[in-house]
């Protein structure tokens, strides 16, 4: 099982972390991480780029001369394309660049971006020791952790005391993204050089992305037993049915069928009798 050194603000080490095998450990899925990274950099796009067509510019409604005699090319609008403060042909026009992808997928590139971040992973004991929210305090933490300089995304529990604080004291850093554990995504993750996180944080991650049995060890549902309102309804129902059938008048064919299996029904023991004598 992977794990992670534990230290405090001052780079001390105080022990290792585990890190959760079904998260961390895995090798990581190249073609779900580039999919999904893509599906986020699309769906960030505005799509309101437009640009007006011929019939859109404002004017050209006069044919700017006449169509004969001039010596000129025709020409029925000054604003045509192909005329300086014209339309544009083909431009760009406002669109939705929003692609879906299924859930198990998504949770499967953020598992492969984690699992290819936990050898940069630095885990923080807590961060009460940082006591006011000055950019100074916290650029000298990163500077004992020997991460100053570095492209470093700080994950947070939102939840924690200090995640205001930490935010505020962190925002105007240069290289420092601040997110908190439920806005975690590919694009942040596989950007960043080294990845901070609290011990509170790391257990947030780990049980929001644990692997567990997919109701394997559940009971199989049993069959839902009809209530006894329904069952004395359904024998009803056949008993009607049976006496409908039964006052219902035979048809021709019907009396024919019953005569002969009355006929024939006596001269089977008398063959019987003939056959045990012949033996």
């Amino acid at each position: 099982m992977p794990s992670a050194q534990l230290v405090d603000l001052k780079g001390k080490k105080l022990g290792e972390v585990t890190l959760d095998d079904s998260v961390f450990g895995g090798e990581p899925n190249t073609h779900v991480l580039h999919t999904a990274l893509v599906r986020q950099l699309a769906n960030a796009r505005a799509g309101t780029a437009c640009s007006k067509t011929r019939s859109e510019v404002r004017g050209g409604g006069r044919k700017p001369w006449r169509q004969k005699g001039t010596g000129r090319a025709r020409a029925g609008s000054i604003r045509s394309p192909l005329w300086a403060g014209g339309g544009v042909i083909f431009g760009p026009r406002p669109r939705d660049y929003y692609s879906s992808m299924p859930k198990k997928m998504r949770q499967l590139a953020l598992k492969s971006a984690l699992a290819a971040r936990a050898n940069d992973l630095v885990v923080v004991k807590d961060f009460s020791d940082l006591k006011e929210a000055k950019t100074k305090a916290m650029a000298a933490v990163l500077k004992a952790l020997e991460l100053a300089g570095k492209k470093v995304l700080l994950v947070l529990d939102r939840a924690s005391a200090q995640f205001e604080q930490l935010e505020r004291a962190a925002r105007n850093i240069a290289g420092v993204k601040v997110l908190e554990v439920n806005n975690l995504n590919v694009k942040d993750l596989l950007e960043s050089d080294a990845v901070l996180t609290s011990e509170q944080a790391l257990d947030l991650i780990n049980n929001r992305f644990k692997q567990t049995p997919a109701d394997e060890s559940a009971p199989a549902k049993a069959p839902a037993k009809k209530s006894k309102a329904k069952a004395e309804k359904s024998d009803e129902a056949a008993e009607n049915k049976e006496e409908k059938v039964a006052k219902a008048p035979k048809t021709p064919a019907k009396k024919k069928a019953e005569e002969s299996e009355a006929e024939a029904a006596p001269e089977a023991p008398a063959r019987k009798k003939k056959d045990s004598a012949e033996s």
